[in-house]
């Protein structure tokens, strides 16, 4: 099967090479309805790349097959047609506050003594719906304490995280959820040899409704909506669909839901949705991986088959009048100014939808497109771009635009309306057709290449009622749109029926902030086992042998006419290839270096401008790259192997013939300016990267390590061009990932010359790693959560400790079974996030970090600092759950499997560590061995009685200070400090 389905896509890549913008494929897509040997009917698309089999049961459960045996996983999806756009209007958020409780269990999981629990459920249930219809705020309190204490009493009897310790067992990563607007999607990735225990545990699953452990998970959901309230975009986003959809759902009805619906929830109002929507014809399944066919179809029949079909009636949503004149919205946050115009569409699946998906692509592709060329390549804005979105009802187009210092959000939404002028004028070339055809089907092959991608692509068919057949024959059908279509539509379709949404810096007066209520830590009941979780343990699947890897063997070597290594792989799925021209040095080595890479960008030579060097690579289906970090630079080229001479030559010729340009360095110093200002606006970047390198190297690190602007300012961009061109005399090492290695060889050979005696590298700056304890760094933020980052220096790099840490990250810090995530979130419902890791060294002499992580409410924070260190000096044991997160581990590992280019990426990993081989042999069959008391050792030797510099980002007048005075020394950190930028005064234009 998958010989067939490789050939197949060969084909369809290679015609869509070949075609003409006004020729149809001759491939014919015709549907065919089969049965395979044990009576199960199917369909199948002819000449379908994926090999889908789609089966309905008997109950109108729909069954999404697709076999790939690149590794011994599946990516399974459950998919609900039932999102926030159902949700009750007195109960907004109930859609994905479900998809929480759904991994709660159920009567048979989770529980130790389901009817006394039920007992104590049915009150809970009870109390919320006297506390919703309650008006007094001091009677709802009252109630609440009721709901609280009960609520611990039903603790008692039940058992938490029973669904997550199961799938963990089985190997699963990824395990999550999510909701939108028409659907619920429930995540997992599984050892192949584990599906029938899988198809136990979801059918009980899905089976039944327990809303066990309530209202500690609606204070997580809580945080979550707080999370969203400190997200701009999110924000920009809301009010985009609120102008798009003034009375559909999608622009009424946000997906996280009101506050105040979050507070006042019923829990009658959540069954009722379970009982109407979670119904097998409303639902589908949808495997992708290392199946068969007739096997698994017949286990999901099995497991799943017994399920009741329902009558199940979509409520029938409001449709919108046509928009007539700009709608216009504002919102206001802390982050930097920008600008959205978003096109109301049809829907998905309408002629519409290949209509404005070729005009977004001649708009913006991402290299050839005329916002790409016309006001990225020569900087006219900070940034832009457009995308499209459609859904099951409706769609929209949207246009985004950051400005450059100096400008409007009127100026560039004048920008981007100019483009689109151009598009309705026909200012493209005829070529462009052709050239975003292909650029979407290297796009669609390498989904295809993705479990993960490819089961969301049939989940999006599911949801929005699609024929397979139509999703296959998309391109093509794409291709047979003219150019005067194109131009036609776009008359009629982009006028001034646009709602714009100006993201403006100021504060959010609509901001909801609420009390912490209190709530007292649940039971976990870890020592308890449901019977349903005793004999779940007991089946026993087929073992699944590890397999390592001989990366001596696997990465294969050959060189150049001129002597340079190339270490190739040979790709056996498609006709795409990827070449890196190696250079181990970076940014450390040359301070300008990154400002250089950064600056080919918008170069042209004396041949062609920059403009139209990127239509050439366009043409030819070509990427190219020059990425310089801090230690390595990678000269990157991607695309189609037949193109791949051609594509080299071009880019030779850039890196041999780039012309400076005065006015593109001056507005790309003016982009960095502004890059550096709006980066101080993101809290994400304060945190992770500001704070995070201060904690550890304080004022001498590469972070800090920048030119200022007034230095971008003097420097001679021509000395820059010298610098990438004088690359090519520095030692240099090549990996090629495709077909035709000689072939790639004979392009090298012909057109990357380089000197016979080729330049040592010079030396590296380094930076010294601080010992951290006592501090405190604090950053003052505008937003409604705190976030906090701990982080304790280790000792060096051990290649003997990485079993040890792998096994203890599992059952300590991270996942949905996790201590940490039980004890703060499911117990204590103190955060929305909340883990903790030991993270091993990238390089070998670095030091290894314990690192714990917490984001709440600001009024929770001494609590959750509390529950956090208590935590990380004294580690709860649970033998059984030790057990578990031993099984998880070794189940990981065993169906691990690195293919395709990410053996060489892995291999280079580990050579920085100073490991030749591949490590996981040893990693699995240490932790095979390793007791309670082995990690009790690692974790008294190396997380226990650590000093930590605490990081902080929050809003100053939320602080406890106090608190965070027990922490260490509290320093206020200014952001151009942490950063070393120059004050915004120091900067001249």
């Amino acid at each position: 099967m998958k010989n067939i389905k490789l050939c197949v896509m060969l084909f369809v890549i290679a015609l869509a090479y070949n075609c003409k913008t006004d020729n149809k494929s001759d491939l014919a897509y015709a549907v065919e309805s089969k049965t395979d040997s044990n009576g199960f009917a199917f369909e199948s698309v002819a000449n379908d790349p994926t090999g889908l089999r789609l089966y309905t049961l008997d109950n109108g459960l729909k069954v999404y097959l697709s076999k790939n045996i690149d590794e011994p996983k599946i990516q399974t999806f459950i998919a609900v047609r039932a999102g926030s756009n159902y949700d009750p209007k007195e109960s907004t958020g109930l859609a994905h506050y479900l998809e929480h409780m759904v991994f709660k269990g159920t009567d048979e999981i989770g529980t130790a003594d389901w009817e006394k629990e039920k007992a104590y459920l049915d009150q809970i249930s009870d109390l919320y719906e006297q506390h919703r219809a309650e008006s007094d705020p001091e009677k709802k309190k009252e109630l609440y304490k009721k709901i609280d204490e009960i609520s611990l009493e039903a603790s008692n009897h039940s058992i938490a995280n029973e669904y997550d310790k199961m799938v963990a067992s089985l190997g699963a990563t990824g395990t999550n959820a999510y909701t939108w607007f028409e659907q619920t999607v429930y995540v997992n990735k599984i050892p192949a040899n584990e599906l029938e225990k899988w198809l136990k545990v979801e059918s009980e699953r899905f089976s039944q409704l327990v809303l066990r452990l309530f209202h500690t998970e609606l204070e997580a959901v809580f945080e979550e909506f707080n999370r969203g309230q400190d997200n701009d975009y999110r924000k920009r986003y809301a009010a985009m669909l609120d102008g798009l959809f003034p009375n559909h759902p999608y622009g009424q009805q946000t997906t996280i839901g009101i506050g105040d619906h979050l507070k006042n929830p019923s829990m009658v109002d959540i069954h009722n949705y379970f009982d109407k929507y979670y119904v097998p014809n409303n639902m589908a399944m949808v495997l992708v991986g290392d199946i068969d066919f007739e096997k698994t179809i017949k286990e999901v029949n099995d497991a799943f088959g017994k399920f009741e079909r329902k009558e199940v009636v979509h409520p029938t949503l409001p449709k919108e009048e046509p928009i007539t004149s700009p709608v216009i919205k504002e919102v206001f946050g802390p982050t930097a100014e920008n600008i959205s115009i978003a096109f109301r569409t049809d829907a998905s699946g309408t002629k519409e939808e290949k209509l404005v998906t070729m005009c977004d692509m001649l708009l913006a592709n991402g290299t050839a497109g005329l916002i790409d060329l016309n006001l990225n390549q020569k900087q006219l804005v900070q940034n832009a771009s457009c995308s499209p979105t459609f859904l099951k009802e409706y769609g929209y187009h949207t246009f985004t635009g950051t400005p450059k210092e100096g400008q409007t959000l009127d100026e560039v939404k004048l920008l981007l309306l100019g483009e689109i002028e151009k598009l309705k004028n026909g200012e493209f070339d005829e070529w462009m057709l052709d050239a975003v055809i292909n650029d979407l089907k290297l796009s669609e092959t390498q989904r295809y290449e993705n479990n993960s991608a490819l089961a969301d692509m049939y989940v999006n068919a599911f949801i929005k009622h699609l024929d397979w057949k139509g999703r296959v024959e998309f391109l093509d059908d794409l291709r047979t749109i003219t150019k005067q279509e194109i131009v036609d539509f776009a008359n009629n379709f982009y006028k001034d029926n646009y709602v714009i949404t100006y993201k403006r810096q100021g504060e959010d007066d609509s901001i909801v902030k609420v009390e912490n209520p209190g709530i007292t830590p649940v039971n976990l009941n870890r020592e308890k086992s449901s019977a349903f979780l005793t004999n779940f343990n007991a089946i026993e699947s087929k073992p699944l042998e590890p397999k390592f890897i001989d990366y001596k063997e696997a990465i294969k070597e050959t060189k150049t006419d001129n002597g340079i290594n190339v270490s190739y792989i040979k790709n056996e799925q498609n006709d795409l290839f990827n070449m890196n021209i190696i250079f181990d040095m970076g940014s450390d080595n040359d301070k300008k270096l990154g400002l250089a890479a950064g600056y080919m960008e918008y170069l042209g030579t004396d041949k062609y401008s920059a403009e139209e060097l990127k239509k050439e690579f366009y043409k030819l289906g070509v990427n190219y790259y020059v990425s310089a970090g801090a230690e390595t630079t990678y000269v990157g080229l991607s695309g189609i192997k037949e193109n791949l001479p051609k594509g080299l030559e071009l880019l030779e010729h850039l890196w041999n013939n780039a012309v400076p340009d005065k006015e593109a360095y001056d507005k790309y110093v003016e982009s960095i300016a502004k890059g550096r200002k709006d980066n101080k606006t993101q809290k994400g970047s304060i945190l992770w990267s500001g704070l995070m390198s201060y904690g550890k190297y304080g004022e001498n690190s590469r972070l800090r390590n920048i030119f200022k602007v007034s230095e971008l300012q003097a420097m001679d961009p021509a000395e820059l061009v010298e610098i990438v061109k004088d690359m090519k005399n520095y030692e240099q090492r090549i990996f090629y990932y495709g077909k035709d290695v000689d072939a790639a060889v004979a392009a090298l050979n012909t057109s990357h010359v380089v000197a016979d005696e080729l330049n040592k590298y010079p030396e590296a700056m380094a930076y010294l790693e601080k010992e951290t304890g006592g501090n405190v760094y604090f950053v003052d933020f505008d937003m409604v959560q705190s976030e906090m980052l701990f982080l304790a220096k280790g000792d060096p790099f051990k290649a003997e400790n990485m079993a040890a840490s792998t096994l203890f990250n599992t059952y300590f810090g991270s996942g949905l079974s996790s201590i940490v995530f039980q004890e703060i979130r499911e117990s204590k419902s103190l955060a929305y996030s909340a883990f903790s890791n030991y993270s091993n060294a990238s390089k070998q002499d670095d030091s290894n970090y314990v690192m714990a992580y917490i984001g709440t409410q600001a009024n929770k924070m001494p609590q959750a600092v509390d529950a956090m260190m208590d935590l990380m000096t004294n580690m709860p044991e649970a033998e059984e759950q030790f057990n578990a997160a031993k099984e998880s581990t070794l189940k990981k590992l065993a169906a691990q499997r690195i293919t395709k280019s990410d053996v060489f990426w892995n291999y280079e990993r580990l050579k920085k560590l100073g490991i030749d081989n591949d490590n996981r042999e040893e990693i699995y069959n240490t932790i095979k061995n390793m007791t309670m008391d082995d990690l009790r050792g690692f974790f008294n030797e190396n997380i226990k009685g650590e000093n930590y510099n605490v990081m902080v980002i929050g809003n100053k007048k939320d602080i406890d200070f106090n608190a965070l005075s027990k922490l260490g020394k509290v320093q206020e950190m200014d952001i151009d400090y942490l950063f070393n930028y120059e004050q915004p005064e120091e900067i001249k234009m």
